[in-house]
């Protein structure tokens, strides 16, 4: 193999797996380390100028970078103990919830460039983008039905997970930058709108209008029983913005995505006794978070897998309950997975009211098809992936509008990307020409054994988030249920953290080849021998590297012609190999990437430094 080009920034990028999973590559280690050393108001701005909604994420988020964790695959094989990814996405809320006033550190509107942007819809995806632009000096002006701002953070999530007081600061910060909002202002045309809609045209446009219908589903019984069936994201929003305030006694849910979780929690609130969620699918395949399943059979709500809605019944126009066809799973001759039919009789659950939570699409009346916007077979636009323009030049898409129904974090990062695009076609210059993320490796010794970060590994299992009493929750739908960490289980889960950030970096000439860091490494992650081919070099390892997605690092030039060779996937990142390296061949090196955005900085490059976190954990904010 090649040795590794460790100046490459992907290399270190791919080693703290939590950031690079994450869509918007939040520095996840840096700020868990500042939440560690009392440092809440840095942690928040770390993660603000990443993924722009903290408080929100905090509580939201769908968690990429949880799965990704290295603490998982580490704690593997243990006996007595079910491997957890670090709560990284909770957290992120201590930084939010414990932070100083943050205002005086955001950045103010920017002296007027005489360049205008409209932004269609209110959601997470418009507001990264003015967020970006509006310190350059753009006026940016979102449009949006709904009288107040926050898209489907505002409609969608309920408010026992995420309180509007939440939504209204992080929203705030980002229209307290000089950005016009117009609310309950439908854009009906895409030409009127390049028109400036009378009042002066706009240089670009960025839909961020979501994916905003749902879908329906057309089987017997539909129309008769119209009154009692409420497709699953309409009728979140009538929650929302108080519309809605009770539904049945017996409720069925259909679907299986975090919506429904969203749609049978809210039911149990609004009056709903009995509450089930019925699914085509197997549990497991089912599209919710894992920890969405968790809280609703939590609350009581059974979830009844396998079983494909055929009608619904009703009597004198009143619907009456779902019947349901029992299947399961197969593979057929190509090895391919089916629901097939399983030959028992239909099932029938009654029911006073039904939500339909099977999906959402989108809805693009307002855009003209000869307005030089191009749509594919699905109705989606034809974009640029990269630059995120579509085939106006002038219109830019971004979030559930460009590809389909995600979520808020994928919203953030095409707001972040398209904002660049916008940004780059106004000033004229290319757009495929990205600016490079800022990187950092600086090392972290401060003495012959001593580091400036923590490099003790916590035995600990995953904190559990606490939650509001059960009777006290299901009483009031804007109870938010999760209570959040307090300082000391936010520093204990803290310490789960293995520094993935804080990188391994070896230098061969200053190797004397005494194998004294193979003898110290606790994971058998290190080993010296001959160079080969990159599958059998793997197979040879003092621990064999079978995960293949995660690089290993080779180094030569050691007088004996060996190469070192450190499997990345399995290392604590604890610094023993270094500690025990006696001529300093191994140094600890923290690496810290921020990701370009649309700034000044991205035309003239300027050092911009991470905050190093306090030697002690124990640091006031």
């Amino acid at each position: 193999m090649k040795p590794t080009n460790i100046a490459v920034p992907d290399y270190f990028h791919k080693v703290v797996d939590c950031q690079w999973a994450c869509p918007a590559h939040t520095p996840v280690p840096e700020y868990i380390r500042l939440i560690a050393a009392g440092r809440y108001s840095d942690a928040y701005m770390i993660n603000w100028h990443s993924n722009v909604f903290p408080g929100i994420l905090g509580r939201t988020c769908d968690r990429p970078c949880e799965p990704a964790c290295r603490r998982s695959r580490v704690e593997e094989g243990e006996e007595g103990v079910k491997p957890e990814p670090v709560a990284i996405c909770r957290l992120k809320r201590v930084a939010a919830d414990n932070k100083a006033d943050i205002r005086e550190r955001l950045p103010k509107r920017g002296r007027n460039n005489g360049k205008r942007i409209a932004l269609v819809g209110a959601g997470p995806a418009s507001l990264t983008v003015a967020r970006d632009l509006a310190p350059l000096g753009y006026e940016c002006v979102i449009y949006d039905g709904d009288s107040l701002s926050g898209g489907m953070i505002r409609s969608q999530i309920p408010k026992f997970r995420l309180p509007e007081s939440v939504i209204d600061e992080e929203v705030g910060y980002i229209l307290g930058l000089g950005v016009e909002f117009r609310g309950g202002t439908r854009v009906d045309s895409l030409k009127a709108l390049l028109l400036g809609n009378g009042s002066g045209s706009y240089d670009a446009i960025f839909v961020g209008s979501g994916a905003p219908r749902g879908r329906d589903l057309d089987i017997p019984g539909r129309k008769e029983a119209a009154k009692n069936i409420h497709i699953g994201i309409d009728w979140l929003s009538s929650v929302s913005f108080g519309h809605v305030d009770r539904i049945g006694r017996r409720v069925i849910v259909l679907g299986g995505g975090n919506t429904a979780m969203d749609c049978c929690r809210s039911s149990r609130r609004l009056g709903g006794e009995d509450v089930k969620v019925i699914v085509r699918s197997g549990f497991e395949e089912m599209k919710a978070s894992p920890w969405e399943k968790e809280d609703a059979i939590h609350e009581g709500i059974p979830i009844i897998n396998y079983h494909v809605p055929k009608a619904f019944t009703h009597e004198n126009g009143r619907l009456t309950g779902v019947l349901f066809e029992k299947v399961e799973a197969k593979k057929d001759d190509q090895g391919r997975r089916q629901l097939v039919p399983t030959g028992e009789p239909d099932v029938h659950f009654a029911c006073d009211d039904v939500l339909v939570a099977v999906g959402q699409e989108n809805a693009f009346p307002w855009i003209e098809r000869d307005a030089g916007v191009e749509f594919d077979k699905s109705g989606l636009p034809v974009l640029d992936k990269k630059t995120l323009q579509s085939t106006n030049p002038k219109v830019f898409f971004g979030g559930d509008a460009a590809f389909g129904p995600k979520n808020i974090i994928w919203a953030v990062a095409h707001g972040h990307d398209a904002a660049i695009s916008i940004d780059r076609f106004c000033q004229g210059v290319d757009l495929n020409e990205r600016p490079p993320p800022m990187v950092n490796l600086v090392s972290q010794k401060m003495g012959i054994h001593e580091w400036s970060y923590d490099n003790d590994i916590s035995n600990d299992q995953r904190y559990k988030v606490p939650l509001k009493d059960m009777k006290i929750a299901l009483k009031n739908i804007k109870v938010e249920v999760e209570l959040g960490f307090d300082a000391a289980q936010a520093f204990a889960e803290a310490q789960r953290c293995l520094n993935c950030d804080v990188e391994t970096v070896f230098t061969s000439k200053l190797c004397i080849e005494c194998d004294a860091c193979v003898d110290i490494c606790p994971m058998d992650c290190i080993t010296f021998t001959d160079n080969g081919d990159e599958p059998e070099l793997r197979s040879r390892l003092n621990a064999p590297s079978r995960n293949l997605t995660q690089d290993i690092y080779v180094a030569d030039g050691l007088k004996t012609g060996r190469v070192m060779v450190k499997d990345e996937d399995m290392c604590l990142h604890c610094g023993l190999c270094a500690e025990r390296c006696p001529t300093g061949a191994w140094d600890m090196q923290k690496f810290y990437l921020d990701m370009a955005r649309a700034e000044h900085g991205c035309r003239k490059p300027k050092p911009r430094p991470a905050p190093m976190p306090a030697p002690s954990r124990h640091a006031a904010d």
